[in-house]
């Protein structure tokens, strides 16, 4: 189940496809494969999924099941900058599915075949950026059992390795059919021919001539039928011509006939880094040299993907703007209880939100403490004459010209975020409106985070598009980096037009930090919500906000912690809840919404009668409430969460069920 489809392309669902899957709405397919179908599915917020579905005859083998839930339980255990992350599943579904984050771009086996093998820099850094995620997966104590072209995608930020649909724990306890081989022709190591082990050492193999094919085009064993590759593999050389030289050495050694003769994944990761530190100086120059391989691979990458406009939100969907960005920050969405993705909801009420963005009617700027939103035709010659809050002087083409691309993981968060949820916004702006995000670059020294665009419209069609796309830019910046990344320096944003035949222009820059329209009325300034006791309700936009993952050490361990008394408490009154089930993480979740100060604990779990539920939402608001009343005892002030809401998610909608507001260990329900 490794394709993910043309290019990353979304084809026409055909007859007899879901219309959701789990909490996601599916709008077409993305490809197929041995383990079942990958379709294109979008949470309500518009955040774009993989999601992956087995075929319903290997759903009704439990030997089958057993080893897709142990995949489940590995994938959650691997996170790194080149890896594509496991958001949600449901194993025990009766045709069971993963979801993982979408990627846009093609496979290297589709690259190559439209466009010929990488080269220089592309290819050094493809080296550097698989090797790592290699290194990831083993350091998890994981093996992925089926690297191949088809398993990793080229994407604008540079290479991603996916699909761990056989993974299996090194220590030897995976759950595998006897005598099935798993793997494929060309990409199995010698020892797993022979011995049917794979190991570390075995994914190293398939390293080695994954590089060598994205080099050459070739496979380094050759083509044929499966027992005449075998042979080769076990017997013959590797045809490495073409590889570049700096290459070869690395590659050779990965692709020896003897496990222990190959070098381990990290080991292979610093060859090819030192390697790609040397591309990057001829393209950066020494003095703008990136501190980490991640920023290498970014800096000499030069394999763009296009967007793909089948993509579309569920209709009569509106989208909350005050966290899109947390739905890319990929490095949480995979622990505990955290783990469910975004849900799609169909309440009964008016979709009302007490989140209101600026008036999307409005032809003019919101208003600002800052330098606000010089006119797109002014703008180039106007920009040296107004001062940008905290930076200065005004934000230039020039200075825009002097940011360099993100470094860091922090960075490297605002940048996914900002082009993730402009990318969602381009969809909202209507016919006759053609917005493309461009790149994301900072500035340092001052202070400011830049997003260059293309966008082509009417005139008016222009101003509405550029006030939309700056209030998504100031949440965005704002949202990661005072909540999630605030040792970062930046509190400016810039927006900078690009037009083909044109000079670049600074069409807008703000102080996300001070701007007005980029929080609301009773934000106290760091995005927390500072009033918690006037006029609040548990809704469906908070509980949207508390089931995106979150990346903070403290909510993620609170969350954990509460989920697992909850969990506990649900399976020990089982009788009075009617059940013989055991229920877990996949039923019952933990998350908070950051903006009303909120902690939400929700079930999806229907068949529980109204008393029942009642039951079960008294037992989960005591630990709610003791789990929030415990932490603020430990961490003081410094803790912002002081409320708790109970919910239960059904196939009509969703229901709140207890709320209240933390104060004291005696006040919470027993």
């Amino acid at each position: 189940m490794s394709e993910n489809g043309s290019g990353g392309r979304v084809r026409p669902a055909r007859p007899g496809d879901p219309r959701r899957i789990g909490p996601y709405h599916i709008i077409g397919r993305l490809g197929a494969g041995g383990m079942g179908t990958v379709h294109a599915g979008v949470a309500s917020d518009g955040m774009r999924l993989a999601v992956k579905v087995i075929h319903p005859e290997q759903a009704q083998d439990p030997e089958f099941r057993a080893r897709f839930r142990r995949e489940v339980e590995l994938s959650s255990r691997v996170t790194g900058p080149h890896l594509v992350p496991l958001l949600a599943a449901d194993p025990d579904a009766p045709t069971p599915w993963l979801a993982t984050a979408y990627v846009p771009g093609p496979t290297l086996n589709e690259h190559v075949n439209a466009h010929g093998p990488l080269a220089e820099g592309s290819l050094h850094a493809f080296a550097t950026a698989t090797a790592h995620a290699l290194a990831a997966i083993h350091a998890a104590g994981v093996v992925h059992r089926d690297v191949k072209p088809q398993n990793v995608l080229l994407t604008p930020i540079g290479p991603q390795v996916l699909d761990f649909g056989i993974a299996h724990a090194s220590d030897g306890t995976s759950v595998t059919r006897t005598g099935v081989m798993t793997g494929t022709p060309g990409w199995i190591s010698p020892e797993q021919y022979r011995q049917g082990t794979a190991g570390p050492a075995g994914d190293m193999f398939a390293w080695g001539a994954l590089v060598a094919y994205a080099a050459t085009g070739r496979l380094p064993f050759g083509a044929g039928a499966p027992d005449v590759v075998a042979f080769r593999v076990m017997s013959g050389e590797a045809d490495l011509d073409g590889l570049p030289v700096t290459l070869r050495e690395t590659v050779a050694k990965a692709l020896a006939q003897e496990p222990g003769d190959r070098p381990s994944a990290a080991v292979a990761a610093q060859e090819c880094a030192v390697l790609l530190a040397s591309q990057v100086t001829q393209v950066a120059g020494a003095g703008a040299m990136p501190t980490t391989a991640v920023d290498m691979v970014t800096a000499v990458w030069e394999v763009p993907a296009a967007e793909d406009p089948a993509w579309s939100l569920p209709a009569n969907r509106s989208r909350s703007r005050k966290r899109l960005a947390g739905a890319v920050v990929l490095a949480a969405a995979v622990i505990g209880c955290l783990a469910g993705g975004v849900a799609a909801w169909t309440p009964g009420d008016n979709g009302d939100s007490p989140h209101t963005p600026v008036s999307a009617t409005s032809a003019s700027p919101p208003a600002s403490t800052g330098t606000g939103h010089p006119s797109a035709d002014t703008a180039h010659q106007d920009e040296a004459a107004k001062p940008a809050s905290g930076t200065g002087g005004a934000a230039s083409v020039a200075s825009w010209k002097e940011a360099r691309a993100a470094q860091g993981a922090g960075e490297h968060d605002v940048a996914r975020a900002v082009l993730h949820d402009e990318g969602v916004g381009a969809q909202e702006l209507g016919d006759g409106v053609d917005f493309v995000p461009g790149t994301v670059r900072f500035h340092a020294s001052r202070r400011e985070v830049y997003l260059s665009y293309r966008l082509a419209s009417d005139e008016q069609g222009v101003m509405y598009a550029e006030t939309e796309i700056a209030q998504v830019m100031c949440l965005t910046a704002r949202d990661l980096v005072l909540r999630l990344h605030p040792d970062l320096p930046y509190r400016t944003y810039v927006m900078v037009k690009e037009e083909p035949g044109q000079d670049p222009q600074v069409t807008w820059q703000d102080d996300f930090v001070a701007e007005s329209s980029c929080r609301s009325a009773t934000d106290d300034g760091t995005g927390r919500n500072s009033d918690v006791s006037q006029g609040w309700q548990p809704d469906e936009d908070g509980l949207g906000q508390a089931m995106v993952p979150s990346t903070d050490g403290a909510e993620i361990r609170v969350a954990d912690g509460a989920a697992r008394k909850i969990i506990a408490g649900t399976n020990g009154m089982r009788r009075t809840l009617g059940t013989d089930r055991v229920l877990g993480n996949a039923q019952i979740k933990v998350g908070f919404d950051p903006y009303n100060s909120v902690m939400y604990v929700w079930s999806d779990y229907v068949l529980w009668d109204e008393q029942q539920v009642e039951s079960w939402a008294g037992l989960a608001s005591g630990e709610a409430c003791r789990a929030l009343v415990g932490e603020r005892e430990r961490a003081g002030s410094t803790w912002p969460y002081s409320r708790y809401a109970v919910g239960q998610i059904g196939g009509s909608g969703y229901l709140m069920i207890r709320s209240g507001t933390a104060t004291a260990q005696a006040d919470c329900p027993a």
